[in-house]
């Protein structure tokens, strides 16, 4: 039989044989509806449910109400590319392969898409995908053709690999190589979209498993449509106290925009839940919110992700599954990772988990009612950005426990917060005599993760060298792009140019 990578799910299903096909069919219509939203770089801190009083966002705080909140979701590795690889394999960046940006995601196991595929699911990706890779090394397959066997279980298909121009979107529509452009701000129109395939597909036989993938909040930050932009123009913000005085200025700037694009997105969010009500799908549907990762917003004087402070690594993650959980809404401890991502879904969803899979399936402590037994997630950045390399960031390796961050870099113990008495993480208690229980505690946890992983935690040119990408440490900056020393990118570039950094 052809992998699944070679055809489409319909055609899967007719390879399957005839005795078996029966039983295939039959299992899908017993399992839920998946919907997957997936922003770019909306941290967990900005969120109404959570507290953020500058933030708009009330059709997401009805759906908190409604689901399991993992209130210790964290993205390990906050870069989009590793992030967006470990949610659709379910392994770390080191055994995945992707571990920086644009590295093309070349999977040795079933992924998520396919396993759903090959469980008789309709399966539907529209938005920003950023699992192509660039060979390159310098961004230049970001607004290519996605072929079919790139798209990794994927049927229904609408995606670009990644834009930020989300003005002027470009995205491919099935097996049409010729780009098209959704209308006006994408996400509205990505909207749109996925609510006419939910619609459709709630009536069809077989349940559905569609990822809807939103660019924003993600800079540029000034270019969300302008009733939003209205909604933050010159209003005062409550800043986190991690930002120092002397940001003030810039922080408010990027968060008026940042804001602006959570509020457009909230929109859609309300659009895509009142499709499913009104598909009567809506209790068999498992509703996912998540972002690839956070943002730093000038909080410890830093922009842009990457970095293991709260704003860069804690991502929202929603979970409402009516028929299973109820629609009262409730918080989960788990330090859930995004490798976890897929085999939770599997799990709910009653599909096998290949057996490649490092993540931790909390389907069955959340269905049997079990307690939290999770003592810590990884996190890891194998290779730094130059940017970062050039103020003192090196690669590194941490974990995340229920009260504490701890993360050693190559050159050794670098930071260590106690985040219940300073979860705006002011203090660095790394090396103070008073944690030096704590810290060894750290150690030693951080110690069996690597070991269970198989890091070695060497450099980042080992990696470069072992993998061929030398070349992905020094892109070409596209014309036209001006960057701040922190990363901000300002487009100067013509309407139908990619603003696509990061």
């Amino acid at each position: 039989m052809p992998g699944i990578t070679d055809i489409s799910r319909r055609g899967f299903l007719k390879g399957v044989p005839g005795a078996l096909a029966p039983a295939v069919a039959r299992a899908a219509r017993t399992r839920p509806n998946v919907l997957l939203v997936l922003a770019d770089e909306w941290r967990a801190q900005a969120t109404g449910y959570s507290g953020d009083a500058n933030v708009k966002t009330a059709a997401l705080d009805r759906l908190a109400g409604e689901s399991v909140n993992f209130e210790n979701a964290i993205s390990g590795c906050p870069v989009c590319c590793p992030s967006r690889a470990s949610l659709m394999t379910g392994q770390y960046p080191l055994t995945n392969g992707v571990y920086i940006n644009d590295v093309p995601l070349e999977p040795k196991d079933a992924t998520l898409g396919q396993c759903f595929a090959r469980s008789g699911y309709r399966t539907g990706y529209i938005g920003k995908w950023h699992l192509y890779g660039s060979p390159d090394g310098h961004y230049g397959r970001r607004l290519a053709y996605i072929p079919p066997e790139k798209r990794f279980g994927f049927d229904y298909w609408k995606a670009c690999e990644c834009t930020h121009d989300y003005n002027h979107s470009l995205y491919y529509d099935g097996n049409d190589p010729k780009p098209k452009y959704w209308p006006g701000y994408d996400a509205a129109a990505q909207t749109a979209d996925a609510c006419q395939f939910i619609s459709r597909q709630a009536r069809a036989s077989e349940p559905f498993f569609l990822t809807i993938s939103f660019g924003p909040p993600h800079f540029p930050y000034d270019t969300a449509p302008a009733p939003f932009r209205q909604l933050y123009a010159g209003r005062e913000l409550l800043l986190r106290p991690n930002v120092p005085a002397s940001a003030r200025e810039k922080a408010l700037t990027a968060l008026r925009g940042y804001y602006a694009h959570i509020a457009a997105l909230d929109a859609c969010l309300g659009k895509l839940l009142a499709a499913l009500d009104a598909s009567g799908a809506a209790e068999d549907t498992v509703v996912v919110f998540t972002s690839d990762h956070g943002d730093m917003l000038y909080s410890q004087d830093l922009t842009t992700k990457l970095y293991p402070w709260e704003e860069s690594v804690r991502v929202p993650f929603l979970l409402r599954y009516p028929r299973r959980f109820g629609r009262r809404g409730r918080r989960v401890s788990f330090l859930s990772n995004a490798p976890d991502s897929m085999p939770l879904l599997l799990g709910l969803c009653g599909i096998p988990i290949p057996a490649g899979v490092q993540g931790t399936d909390f389907s069955r402590p959340l269905l049997d009612g079990a307690a939290d037994t999770s003592a810590s997630a990884f996190i890891g950045l194998p290779v730094p950005i130059t940017e970062a390399r050039r103020y003192g960031f090196a690669e590194y390796r941490g974990v995340r426990t229920h009260g504490h961050t701890y993360v050693r870099s190559i050159h050794g113990p670098w930071l260590l917060y106690d985040n219940m008495r300073d979860p705006y993480q002011k203090k660095n208690l790394c090396g103070h005599p008073a944690a030096r229980g704590t810290q060894a505690r750290l150690e030693r946890e951080l110690d069996r993760w690597l070991e269970r992983l198989h890091d070695e935690f060497l450099p980042a040119a080992a990696y470069l060298k072992r993998d061929g990408l030398e070349g992905y440490t020094e892109p070409k900056v596209p014309v036209g792009h001006v960057r701040s020393p922190w990363g901000d990118w300002e487009s100067t570039l013509r309407s139908d140019a990619p603003a696509v950094i990061f």
